[in-house]
């Protein structure tokens, strides 16, 4: 009697350890391909389990739990979006679900964008979570323990990549970041004897002028000089875009004389120096022809009308340019 009873507990162990053998080196069964799973933030593993049928994915519950449990890993699943592209056993899905595997998007973030431009891209986006839709600019930067008070000009234009759920505030402290790393990285490159800023912010506030004012890239340092030549003496910038920036939504796309003569931080034709903020988001190459801007005798450049600039040491000169290709060609 006991040794048959022996004989059962074995064939059962056997059985069961078959049983499992099979389960774990069996693919989960899938209704279609791809099946893309949402497992939202919060989410226990049962309720992680209930969003993976919903999707199609069938991992029977109870050996899946067992799993995940033999392996430690119960408590690991990660939210996100998950693809799965071709059959998986049971294991790879648990490591998937626990690495946080998530299916990845991208946002672009445009060099010349404003901040109020990145903002709408990241609402637009479908595959990121909105935790800042409806947040005012100073909370957002409270939220990124900013020390700013203008959230201008801070963030990193560039290529994001995230996984689909991630929060659209996790992306702004990354752009943040790296706007602050490579501002650091320009300033302490920069030409000192060239540039008369008093901290890397003048130069953020410069670099997003030529960032605007660049119509090749070929000619950005050359701006760059000009601008930094007029700053050096005090002469008015005179730059068309930080009066579009001052104007904000009131600007109408038609720039008037009206414009450049009233008042105001953002008028460089009525005030000397750099407006008080940056006036959109630069790329590298601004911050670096800001920094180190090009060795040129020039005071003057104007538009030839067909994206490059005219550059001129002179008033008289400059005005000849003007009547050239400004007053004649017209625009």
């Amino acid at each position: 009697m006991l040794k048959t009873l022996l004989a059962l507990v074995v064939l059962a162990i056997a059985a069961a350890a078959a049983h499992g053998a099979w389960y774990l080196g069996s693919p989960v069964t899938i209704r279609k391909y791809p099946v893309e799973i949402e497992i939202p933030r919060g989410a226990g593993f049962r309720a992680a389990m209930e969003q993976l049928e919903k999707s199609g994915v069938a991992v029977r519950r109870y050996e899946f739990e067992l799993l995940a449990r033999s392996t430690g890993k119960v408590r690991d699943i990660k939210a996100g979006s998950y693809e799965i592209l071709q059959p998986v056993t049971p294991m790879q899905l648990l490591q998937k679900l626990t690495r946080g595997d998530v299916t990845q998007a991208e946002i672009r973030l445009i060099e010349g964008w404003t901040f109020a431009q990145f903002r709408a891209a990241l609402d637009a986006s479908p595959y990121l979570r909105h935790d800042t839709k409806g947040v005012d600019d100073a909370q957002i930067l409270a939220r990124l323990q900013a020390t700013e008070n203008h959230p201008e000009g801070l963030f990193f234009p560039d290529t994001y990549l995230f996984g689909k759920g991630a929060s659209d505030l996790a992306v702004l402290r990354r752009s943040y970041r790296a706007m602050a790393r490579h501002l650091k990285e320009e300033w302490e490159g920069r030409d000192a004897a060239a540039v008369p800023y008093r901290a890397p912010y003048d130069g953020l506030i410069m670099a997003s002028i030529i960032e605007k004012e660049t119509g090749q890239a070929g000619e950005r340092d050359m701006i760059g000089g000009v601008l930094v030549n007029r700053l050096r003496i005090g002469m008015r910038l005179q730059v068309d875009p930080t009066i579009i920036y001052g104007l904000g939504a009131s600007f109408d796309g038609n720039l008037k004389r009206s414009h450049l003569v009233e008042d105001g931080p953002y008028n460089t034709y009525t005030r000397a120096g750099l407006p008080p903020t940056p006036i959109a988001m630069p790329g590298l190459a601004s911050l670096r022809s800001a920094m180190r801007p090009g060795k040129t005798n020039a005071m003057y450049y104007v538009s030839r009308n067909d994206g490059s600039s005219h550059f001129s040491r002179t008033l008289e000169e400059h005005n000849r340019a003007v009547g050239k290709y400004q007053l004649r060609g017209g625009r």
